[in-house]
């Protein structure tokens, strides 16, 4: 027996920040790892589709979705233990991000300053690898702790066994469909030192009169960095930067800036380039545009936005047609950060 009803037939229009009006053939909201257990030892419900729901910030719903719905909603945040380097924070999965970071920050911990804003839920931050501003989630991840479906245990993963990438972890590969991340672990470090690498958080600070910053007046900065350039799904349906910074070639990012000198790139510790898919979205004229109901921000060409009754096929076919025009163009194909469905 489920410890808590199971609702049939649901809108999840209220539980994806894109505001797609799509339904779930069952939905269940999770509490524990003993309401996983339950559903993996029921029959009927281990045999349906999955899908594993946090703020919904990183999804399109392109479809009716024919399965269960699983949306965490177990809470708790504390201080889990300290050490020389390190204080380490412990978070359940169904926590805000945002709310986490403002949590560390009223600790007077720094660490988390400048992914502050970022939306979505605390379970989903390793299985995406966040990122913003210099900072990614496996620079301040300890480890994870989640529940396999496949053998109904738990399993605690560190940073190895999570294998970080771009946007990327073994949630998203190997342990896709399989395991949920239950709560997360982070090591703050003691010796913080500031992270104003980039230019935009650099120069609000520099307007500011800050010369010395808090970790609070960094993730002040990051907020308004952060409002000024992105719509807030509350208002306006979005779902964040939609496509990834794309990865080329030293070779190949020489080839393109003799082309467009004015080319945004980041060389990363492997020699290659990181592209500023925005800039590239830009260039091809879509800042701005329509198709149907669903158009690109006119303030950030990354950002994909519900003008009002865009389906998630509408927002879709939209990036399809985005996608053509920067491989066209440019010859590099950009990759959707959300996960369709």
């Amino acid at each position: 027996m489920l410890p808590i009803p199971l609702q049939r037939d649901f809108s999840l229009r209220n539980f994806n920040t894109f505001g797609v009006d799509a339904r779930a053939l069952a939905y269940l909201e999770v509490t524990d790892a003993d309401i996983l257990a339950a559903v993996r030892r029921d029959s009927a419900l281990s045999a349906l589709p999955r899908l594993v729901l946090g703020g919904g910030s990183n999804l399109l719903l392109t479809r009716d979705f024919p399965g269960l719905v699983l949306h965490m909603r177990n809470r708790g945040i504390a201080i889990a233990g300290e050490d020389a380097d390190y204080v380490y924070v412990r978070a359940a999965a169904g926590e805000s991000w945002h709310g986490l970071v403002e949590w560390t920050l009223a600790q007077g911990l720094g660490g988390l300053e400048n992914l502050a804003l970022i939306p979505g839920s605390v379970g989903a931050a390793p299985i995406q690898n966040i990122g913003a501003y210099g900072v990614e989630l496996k620079d301040r991840f300890h480890q994870a702790l989640a529940y396999d479906f496949l053998t109904g245990e738990r399993m605690t993963l560190d940073t190895l066994a999570c294998a970080f990438a771009y946007r990327d972890s073994v949630f998203k590969q190997t342990l896709r469909n399989r395991a949920v991340v239950l709560e997360v672990t982070l090591a703050l470090p003691r010796r913080w030192q500031a992270n104003c690498r980039y230019a935009d958080v650099a120069q609000a600070l520099e307007a500011s009169g800050i010369t010395d910053p808090t970790p609070r007046e960094i993730a002040d900065a990051v907020i308004a960095i952060r409002r000024r350039k992105l719509p807030d799904p509350a208002v306006t349906g979005n779902a964040g930067s939609f496509f990834k910074n794309p990865l080329v070639s030293a070779q190949r990012y020489q080839e393109l800036a003799l082309l467009w000198p004015q080319l945004t790139g980041y060389v990363q510790p492997d020699g290659s380039y990181k592209l500023a898919a925005g800039w590239l979205i830009d260039q091809c004229g879509w800042k701005g545009r329509q198709l149907g109901a669903a158009g690109v921000y006119e303030k950030q060409a990354l950002v994909l936005v519900n003008r009002g009754g865009a389906s998630g096929q509408e927002i879709a076919e939209l990036a399809k047609a985005i996608q053509a025009d920067v491989e066209a163009r440019f010859g590099v194909r950009l990759e959707p950060e959300p996960v369709y469905i």
